[in-house]
């Protein structure tokens, strides 16, 4: 564990994944909202961490009705440093530190935002956002709406989630689905480092509240990153992190990094396996999928999160409504062991859909002979 409270064994684990996208990140086009008129900019290899500071920072910069509120963001800069240096430069008016109380200051940036600044709320892990969950579903989730549009709430609320850091049950969650379940929020989850800074960028600059769900074991996680200050990622589109033929494993977040560990592995077995990074649950790129679908005619659902009820059961209700017609195999699913997460490491990797689990899984799906009790979800 190291003094940001990351656990340094699985942000160990995160890098070497880090190598399987190193071919789709370098070299590939800018992505974002720019025009083929704008020159290019160089990219610079920077940590998860790293984009998410100078997200912030730029719109900071940029955007004087940007503010940012949360506990200990400021003196301490964070509990996994993400604000670092930004009091320094912005001051005490535009780095806010909130008490403990998520519920209070949620509502708080609420209000702000319907007013017309910009906050960037910061709750310091995903499992606390439990205690504003009626500002974020009842009033920040539904403000535009009940006022037919003559309020806005242009707010970004900013947090991690994941597993693997034995942090025990009550904070190794992955709540995502619960909050893309909600109609008035935007879901985003950025899996690489240019697209933390990508999608957070879009976000602060969005009209609409914004959920940015941070990937706890990525944040040491190095990848290239554009240093063009107008970069943007876009929300509602997902990307083909590696091409394949045989089959699609659609994932999210930390699922994502596992992926393409998981397909570089098939391609020894002969198997090409196309990874989609959703990047963004809500809106949800179906389109992409379908495309890929209709060339690789079996599906794998990876998700960190518990299956039942979550991403990859949207995802599976999807894909069978809309793709039906080119598959030639049952859609799979793999996620997290159905229980709350033991802080033992032992327990706690054998609960995590680990590259193991997802391989059996996506053999399973190509009709392999696999041990259903090595990956089966629910």
């Amino acid at each position: 564990m190291d003094e940001s409270g990351t656990d340094t064994e699985t942000v160990n684990g995160a890098e070497d994944q880090a190598h399987a996208t190193d071919e789709v990140e370098r070299g590939e086009e800018r992505e974002g909202q720019e025009s083929d008129e704008q020159h290019e900019y160089e990219t610079e290899e920077i940590s998860y961490r790293e984009a998410l500071r100078r997200a912030l920072h730029e719109e900071l910069a940029r955007d004087e009705r940007v503010f940012l509120i949360g506990e200990e963001i400021g003196i301490f800069e964070g509990s996994y440093k993400v604000t670092a240096g930004l009091l320094d430069d912005f001051g005490t008016k535009r780095i806010r530190e909130a008490p403990i109380s998520e519920e209070g200051f949620v509502g708080l940036a609420t209000g702000a935002a319907m007013t017309g600044l910009r906050p960037v709320v910061e709750i310091m892990t995903i499992n606390f956002i439990l205690m504003a969950m009626d500002q974020v579903v009842n009033h920040t989730a539904k403000l535009q709406y009940m006022f037919s549009g003559q309020v806005g709430c242009p707010m970004v609320i900013r947090t991690p989630n994941g597993a693997g850091s034995q942090l025990t049950a009550q904070h190794s969650q992955n709540l995502e689905g619960w909050f893309a379940h909600v109609p008035g929020l935007k879901v985003v989850t950025p899996a690489t480092p240019a697209d933390a800074k990508g999608l957070l960028k879009a976000a602060i600059r969005d009209d609409d509240p914004v959920l940015v769900v941070e990937s706890l074991p990525s944040y040491n996680l190095k990848g290239e990153v554009s240093q063009d200050p107008d970069y943007l990622t876009p929300m509602g589109q997902a990307k083909v992190t590696r091409e394949g033929d045989d089959i699609t494993l659609i994932a999210h977040s930390m699922a994502a990094q596992r992926s393409l560990q998981v397909a570089a592995q098939l391609e020894e077995d002969e198997i090409s396996a196309e990874v989609i990074d959703l990047r963004s649950l809500r809106p949800l790129d179906m389109e992409t999928v379908a495309r890929s679908l209709a060339k690789t005619n079996r599906a794998l659902c990876v998700d960190e999160g518990w299956a039942t009820y979550g991403v990859s059961a949207e995802l599976c209700a999807r894909v069978q409504d809309a793709c039906f017609d080119d598959l030639d195999a049952p859609i799979g699913r793999v996620g997290m062991a159905e229980v709350p997460m033991p802080y033992a490491k032992n327990l706690e990797n054998a609960t995590l859909p680990h590259a193991k689990k997802i391989r059996a899984a996506a053999l399973a799906v190509l009709g392999e002979e696999t041990d259903p009790e090595e990956w089966r979800a629910g």
